[in-house]
């Protein structure tokens, strides 16, 4: 049968689940599919038949019904890449191929058959957007990305859009830096000399995929006014950060929170992303009864 272990927003709060983070137990040499998100690792293992609650809540989570950020895009590649990994080192069962497949599937038609995903906002996007709000002046501020990954490579398109002109990225290969940063104008710097950087900064804004705190309380000086992004999970910044004086830190729950106030005009899309996934989860059983059961 196949199974699922899934740490998500709709169980648990943040800090709840960087604690079962630390307990989650994956046999790297059991074929399964690790998807990994800001809001949610779910492993998806096994062979034979899919739950139906299982199902459904995986083509829910690749319409984005299940997102903080309701219809999200982000999460339709975030699957996609988890069952390309998942294909590169193992040999999946049938039933698992054919789950991820449909699920990719389905999500592609509720964001092609409805406005679920129309202005849809994005964690990089809110990140932007709050920048605006509090009127910071991008075109003279120094901004410090940590990590390269879709995330920040998204926030650096933001950036640049809005004439940011002092813009380093430092991640833990620096090469991957330098070629981010080289693709869009901004300067990459060697992750273990990004002290100085963090000093310097106006904005930090980090999301690497590191398992510890990656900026503490006391990397930065508490005269200098900043505003720090944490999108990592688990989270990069130490809770300390945020009681400095004159720094505003924002993690994932409150970018989230920051962003409700548009998702009102696609919640009406809901009903109809619905019906696609019931119509999905009937094909998926009509094969699974033909496939499994004949």
């Amino acid at each position: 049968m196949i199974q699922v272990e899934a740490i998500n927003n709709s169980n648990s709060d943040l800090k709840q689940r960087e604690a079962l983070f630390k307990q989650l137990a994956i046999d790297a040499d059991k074929p399964h599919v690790f998807l990994s998100t800001c809001n949610r690792l779910e492993v998806y293992w096994g062979e034979g038949e899919a739950p139906e609650h299982l199902a459904r809540h995986l083509f829910r989570v690749a319409s984005g019904l299940e997102s903080s950020l309701l219809g999200e895009r982000a999460i339709q590649g975030q699957i996609k890449q988890a069952y390309a990994e998942a294909l590169e080192k193992y040999k999946l069962s049938s039933s698992l191929n054919r789950l991820f497949q449909m699920a990719m599937h389905t999500g592609k038609r509720a964001r092609s058959e409805t406005r679920i995903s129309e202005g849809a906002v994005s964690h990089s996007q809110v990140t932007v957007d709050i920048l605006r709000a509090m009127n910071v002046d991008l075109e003279n501020r120094i901004v410090a990305l940590l990590g390269v990954n879709n995330l920040t490579e998204d926030i650096l398109k933001y950036l640049t859009a809005r004439s940011a002109r002092n813009v380093f990225i430092s991640n833990r290969s620096y090469h991957r830096a330098f070629a981010l940063a080289e693709a869009y104008g901004a300067s990459a710097i060697r992750f273990d000399e990004r002290q100085q950087l963090l000093e310097q900064s106006d904005v930090i804004i980090s999301a690497t995929s590191a398992p510890h705190t990656v900026v503490t309380k006391d990397d930065l000086t508490a005269e200098k006014e900043r505003f720090v992004f944490d999108l990592a999970f688990p989270r990069d910044v130490e809770e300390g950060v945020g009681e400095l004086p004159n720094v505003k830190l924002y993690n994932l729950e409150d970018i989230e929170r920051f962003a409700q106030a548009n998702l009102q005009e696609r919640a009406g899309e809901v009903e109809r992303v619905e019906q696609i996934i019931e119509e999905e989860l009937s094909k998926y059983y009509q094969w699974q009864n033909y496939a499994l059961k004949s």
